[in-house]
């Protein structure tokens, strides 16, 4: 046998090791790991209750990337505990899809602290729209939020609840599945679904997603002291003549003591241009038939109301500093820029023309005219409204 063949026997010989080998590590790494789950399963509710059980399920669901159709994205995918749970992707403006060439009209928004918003509702006394979970409100729970992405076209792309139903079916952690939910639950798709929902609502009520951790907070309890300019970023954060930010953004504790959310879960047209570097603009038009004709209507589509177009929730301010770029569209990649348009969006052609100018508002941003050190004052204050300041100062 000619010696250049032996060698591509040899090479294809060891291709085929390695590949024998890292399935047998793979598929023993799964064995483990559904061993684990059967144990949690077992453990008796006096030693870990159905709760506790529950959220464990709802964190594996949360970062399963095999639960996308192509296998690939999770929840994590878009919403990373790095980066505050949004989209660690911050080079660009909106969240991709499972299929690369596919993008969300929309910058992912936070899901820390989200267990606080309440169902959308008007507020008669208010006169406002209220609550409601995404940025248009459009699902009144966590549990709902969390069915829509699975099911998005250019977000997870399953075809129907069914495809994620088998998924789980087949993953690590079904025996825990089965456990919390009946050894039969898989057997009708619908109240499985409903279920995958509900374990990852309750991993996103854990103190993981609402902390109460940041400086800002070891403040308020005593326990930290703000910089001079930090004060000045607070003095002009809660200053009606100033940024008057807390209007919306309060950053007072509640009546029982609670801390603030940094929201007041109204509705806003901040006067936001089309962000032409959008890519989902541009994509294929069974996923985008407006081209760059798309506008982002928000709230109004959800409520059906004109008078509430290019309106979008209030977000919380907390983790503020990690969840770059900013705005629905991702038109701002820096803090200080959204301050600034904030500061001179009536004065300063750069920011241009408002995407919906019907219902912008007028009263409250637009020209603030805060000087350099107060704009600089007001993002060192909102740098404090990052989580895990007390593990900072104990290293």
């Amino acid at each position: 046998m000619p010696h250049h063949i032996k060698l591509l026997i040899i090479f294809v010989s060891s291709l085929l090791l390695l590949s024998n080998t890292a399935f047998a590590e793979n598929n023993r790494s799964r064995l483990l790991e559904k061993a684990r789950y059967n144990a949690i399963a077992k453990v008796p509710e006096k030693l870990i209750s159905s709760t506790q059980k529950q959220k464990l399920l709802g964190k594996a669901l949360f970062f399963d990337e095999n639960l996308s159709e192509p296998a690939g994205q999770s929840c994590a995918s878009c919403h990373h505990p790095d980066f505050a749970f949004t989209d660690p992707k911050q080079n660009i403006p909106v969240s991709a899809g499972v299929h690369p060439d596919r993008f969300v009209s929309r910058n992912s928004p936070t899901v820390m602290y989200a267990r606080f918003t309440p169902p959308l509702h008007f507020d008669e006394d208010e006169g406002l729209w209220l609550g409601g979970v995404f940025l248009d409100g459009r699902a009144a729970t966590l549990e709902e939020q969390a069915k829509l992405p699975f099911l998005g076209a250019v977000e997870m792309a399953n075809p129907d609840a069914a495809t994620v139903v088998n998924k789980v079916r087949n993953a690590a952690y079904a025996p825990l599945f089965k456990a919390l939910y009946g050894q039969d639950i898989f057997d009708t798709s619908d109240a499985a679904f409903d279920n995958i929902a509900k374990a990852i609502a309750a991993f996103e009520r854990t103190r993981q997603f609402s902390p109460f951790s940041s400086k800002y907070d070891a403040y308020l309890a005593g326990r930290a002291t703000l910089s001079q300019q930090e004060q000045l970023g607070l003095e002009i954060f809660e200053a009606e003549n100033k940024g008057n930010c807390a209007a919306c953004h309060p950053s007072q504790p509640g009546e029982n003591g609670q801390p603030p959310l940094f929201t007041d879960f109204s509705y806003d047209n901040l006067g936001i241009a089309k962000n032409s570097d959008n890519p989902f603009l541009s994509q294929d038009s069974a996923f985008n038939p407006d081209g760059e004709d798309f506008v982002d209507i928000g709230l109004g589509a959800t409520v059906q109301d004109a008078a509430e177009n290019g309106k979008f929730r209030v977000p919380t301010l907390r983790n503020v500093a990690l969840t770059a770029p900013y705005t629905h569209n991702g038109l701002f990649t820096t803090l200080k820029e959204v301050v600034e348009f904030y500061n001179t969006r009536d004065s300063d052609t750069r920011w241009g023309q408002p995407e919906v100018p019907k219902t912008m508002n007028h009263d409250e941003l637009g020209d603030l005219q805060l000087s350099e050190v107060e704009i600089d004052a007001l993002v060192a204050f909102l740098e404090t409204l990052t989580d895990g300041y007390a593990r900072k100062i104990m290293r």
